[in-house]
């Protein structure tokens, strides 16, 4: 498909799962320098939308919500990146240094931020299409080990739904533990869904069911498994 068509395809999709504060922020952010990025760099390195995610809601080191222009999840590897203009910080020091602080904050949580200048996206992205092909070259290797070339899915037998990827990488980024209404909420599912997905991962053997009190409810689930398992890409 071209571009723009799996662009309001993969938009549409966005928005019809969103509610609320992530809905309004995603109608609001996904503006000029994000759909550029998208479509000078992220479209032609590597040709589909999988993984990423616009507007993607984070916590600062304050625990305040806020949202970061794109998050590329890929096994249990999170990606970010920053589209940034001259004006973006203007003479304020403290919400230059605030966002400093978030970088920093984030990389400090395993997560890998780049921030993109939106004139070199305009004048020059040659350039930055260049650096994060080599940059992200080891990721792109993985993903195609499992889809085709521009994202055409290959006929592969999986022992994972998408579902239970997302449990598990959720589950690695949250110290090996995945609570159902916190999952639900960061995956954007029902908590139902959730907690009916983990028990057939507690039985694949990938999750442990931890109980509290005589009653034996199930408080939380513990990743079990190996971080670096292809099971998560």
């Amino acid at each position: 498909m071209s571009f723009q068509m799996e662009h309001d395809k993969w938009m549409s999709d966005h928005l019809r799962r969103r509610r609320g504060e992530r809905l309004d922020a995603l109608k609001r952010g996904h503006g000029y320098g994000n759909r550029l990025f998208v479509e000078r760099i992220w479209w032609p390195l590597t040709g589909h939308f999988h993984g990423l995610h616009p507007e993607y809601e984070v916590k600062d080191w304050r625990g305040r919500s806020y949202f970061v222009d794109f998050m590329w999840v890929i096994g249990a590897v999170r990606i970010i990146f920053e589209v940034m203009d001259f004006g973006s910080h203007g003479t304020d020091r403290t919400k230059y240094r605030r966002d400093l602080n978030r970088g920093l904050f984030l990389q400090a949580q395993d997560c890998s931020v780049y921030y993109i200048s939106l004139d070199e996206l305009k004048e020059n992205p040659s350039f930055i299409l260049s650096a994060l092909r080599n940059i992200l070259s080891p990721y792109l290797a993985a993903e195609f080990g499992s889809k085709g070339r521009f994202g055409a899915k290959r006929q592969v037998s999986r022992p994972y739904s998408k579902i239970e990827r997302d449990l598990m990488r959720a589950a690695i980024r949250h110290n090996r533990v995945i609570r159902p209404t916190e999952a639900a909420r960061e995956l954007e599912l029902h908590t139902m869904t959730v907690i009916k997905y983990c028990r057939l991962l507690v039985e694949k053997g990938k999750f442990r069911a931890v109980a509290r009190g005589a009653s034996g409810r199930v408080i939380y689930y513990e990743y079990v498994g190996s971080i670096q398992s292809p099971d998560l890409v």
